[in-house]
């Protein structure tokens, strides 16, 4: 009697298959594919959403500069990471061209060749720059319509030749920008807590960082797949810069709620670490 192939194995050999083109998803759209494959194919829900609420806006306008002000932001931060667990916040200081130029720089490294980006295709989690698509793409789990572009900034080991050259500068212009904004959080979360400012800081919770740069190409079959399954965040916190398509939704008392794209603006979302630590 012959050997029969499971479907778990079919599965692997699948996922083996499109690893090994290191190409993406952005390699299967450019194939010109008309149906998604299978291993994208995610239940479907049933999404109860809740368009007329809105997570709070938290301008951070005179921030060090004012001490009322720094006090009421402050509040704010309490009140919308104890009710919400998001929050965004504009007028943070970092330049808007710089926002934008990394949202080009981005897309300009998940549309370049693909030969290119090859180069740099790894799940080697020790280096300091990985491209490819899906991090738990061996897991049971649907797969997710996307591919990921991720620096661990906590690396001392990348060089500048390291970095993609079609976003080397803007990667660590806005890497240095995103930081200082980090730790300033860091900051308001400690005193919202009651705490000494510099308390998480001391904790070394600014350490550990990594950018990751999203990109979702456009899919044939939207309603099949999705590009980000839902999950929680396992750190401190996420600050997320969203681009003008939008898409972002946040669970809140049984309800997904869509967040707004505002250009100039940051999502912060609380992880679980952080909440442990509130805890």
């Amino acid at each position: 009697m012959g050997s029969t192939t499971t479907t778990d194995e079919i599965r692997l050999q699948e996922l083996k298959a499109f690893d090994e083109t290191k190409a993406g998803v952005k390699g299967l759209v450019d194939q010109g594919i008309l149906k998604i494959p299978t291993l994208f194919h995610n239940p479907p829900h049933n999404f109860s959403t809740n368009t007329k609420q809105t997570i709070p806006v938290i301008d951070f306008t005179n921030i060090g500069k004012d001490p009322n002000a720094r006090q009421e932001i402050i509040r704010q931060v309490r009140e919308a990471s104890e009710t919400w667990g998001f929050f965004q916040v504009i007028n943070h200081g970092v330049p808007l061209n710089v926002l934008q130029d990394m949202k080009d720089g981005v897309t300009r490294f998940h549309e370049q060749d693909t030969e290119v980006k090859k180069e740099m295709y790894t799940r080697d989690l020790t280096k300091p720059f990985m491209y490819n698509s899906n991090f738990a793409l061996y897991s049971p789990a649907p797969l997710n319509w996307g591919d990921t572009l991720v620096w661990h900034m906590f690396s001392d080991t990348a060089k500048p030749e390291d970095f993609p050259v079609v976003c080397r500068d803007i990667i660590l212009e806005y890497g240095r920008h995103v930081m200082n904004l980090g730790l300033e959080l860091l900051e308001l979360l400690s005193e919202a807590l009651g705490l000494d400012p510099n308390h998480l800081k001391n904790l070394d919770c600014y350490k550990g960082n990594a950018l990751l740069c999203h990109y979702y190409p456009p899919c044939p079959e939207p309603e099949l797949t999705m590009g980000a399954a839902g999950h929680c965040d396992p750190s401190f916190f996420t600050v997320l810069l969203q681009d003008h398509i939008g898409g972002l939704q946040i669970r809140h008392e049984d309800n997904w709620i869509d967040i707004p794209a505002i250009p100039e603006a940051f999502v912060v979302n609380i992880g679980d670490v952080m909440q442990i630590q509130e805890c």
